[in-house]
């Protein structure tokens, strides 16, 4: 495959994910839609190419298995799983480094890597310098990528690039697997479960459905995100802004906002959702710290990456 790394495309596509461009990358599996990993405005343009109705945890590609311990908090496990499979389609979902922002992980503490097993999409993120953000290469609800000419298709403009790696060795999804407190499986894929036990030398279970809703807050990409939520009761706005001094507002543009509140995050003055959502996780962190007896939080315009900003806000509220 390395003859058919074009030294022009790489160094074109290395320079437009460090501007904060998406690119399409070829992985083992499917094509991916990379975005540099460290940078919330390059991730907030993935979620809008794609049209993702909420954030989900994305997984982060690192270009060997050292680098990941550069975003991933590495353990006895993760270690030996690292070294057994990776290149390969296995995840770990392991504590995050402060390398990583928010909205990667969907406001979690942990973050889903992995080491692709394919020369392109390693000599990408070298070439790149940094570790990327790269859900498959779809719209949100289309079929997955298997081929360039699919992800120039699908996402056109949103692109500004998609390398050519030829058709992928269309396999499972990555294995994503948890390893503390004890190894699990949250999400069968390419690497089975008999290897995994093999390499560790001891079991390894599988989360079913039931078990997943009860002993995550999910946290692998591809499953139902469990996105965080205040401890502090947050309510969506209904009407005028509410006038009391315990009540700490997360508002949009900052319209028509009382002098009285506790605490007051404002996520993008000039309405833009991009910045919005970037902002969104530290927004309401800080509001939860506040001390307020309660959070009011404003929804945004109901398009773009507002369907996902609308979702979180939804759920923090206890609606679904």
């Amino acid at each position: 495959v390395s003859a058919m790394i074009d030294a022009d495309d790489l160094a074109r596509a290395a320079a437009a994910l460090q501007c904060g461009q998406l690119v399409g990358m070829p992985t083992e599996t499917v094509y991916g839609l990379a975005g540099d990993a460290t940078d919330q405005q390059a991730v907030a343009a993935i979620f809008a190419a794609k049209g993702r109705p909420r954030f989900d945890p994305l997984i982060v590609h690192v270009a060997d298995p050292e680098a990941a311990w550069n975003v991933a908090v590495r353990d006895p496990l993760a270690e030996i799983l690292a070294r057994t499979f990776w290149p390969g389609p296995l995840t770990l979902v392991l504590p995050r480094t402060e390398v990583i922002g928010d909205l990667v992980t969907a406001g979690l503490p942990t973050v889903a890597v992995r080491c692709p097993d394919h020369p392109l999409a390693r000599a990408l993120i070298r070439a790149a310098g940094r570790p990327l953000a790269a859900p498959s290469a779809n719209r949100f609800g289309a079929l997955s990528p298997t081929c360039a000419a699919d992800v120039q298709g699908q996402l056109g403009p949103a692109v500004a690039l998609v390398l050519d790696g030829g058709p992928c060795r269309v396999g499972l999804e990555s294995t994503i697997v948890r390893t503390q407190p004890e190894p699990i499986i949250l999400r069968p894929g390419g690497i089975s479960r008999e290897a995994l036990e093999q390499a560790l030398g001891r079991p390894v279970a599988v989360a079913d459905r039931s078990g997943r809703a009860a002993a995550l807050p999910p946290e692998a990409p591809g499953m139902l995100a469990s996105h965080y939520a205040p401890r502090t009761p947050l309510v969506l706005r209904q009407g005028p802004w509410p006038g009391t001094a315990d009540c700490a507002l997360l508002a949009f543009t900052g319209q028509d906002l009382p002098t009285t509140a506790q605490a007051v995050e404002i996520l993008d003055p000039e309405g833009r959702l991009e910045r919005a959502a970037c902002r969104l996780f530290a927004a309401l962190r800080r509001l939860d710290a506040s001390g307020a007896a309660r959070i009011v939080a404003e929804t945004v315009p109901d398009e773009g990456l507002g369907l996902a900003i609308n979702d979180r806000l939804r759920r923090a509220a206890g609606m679904g």
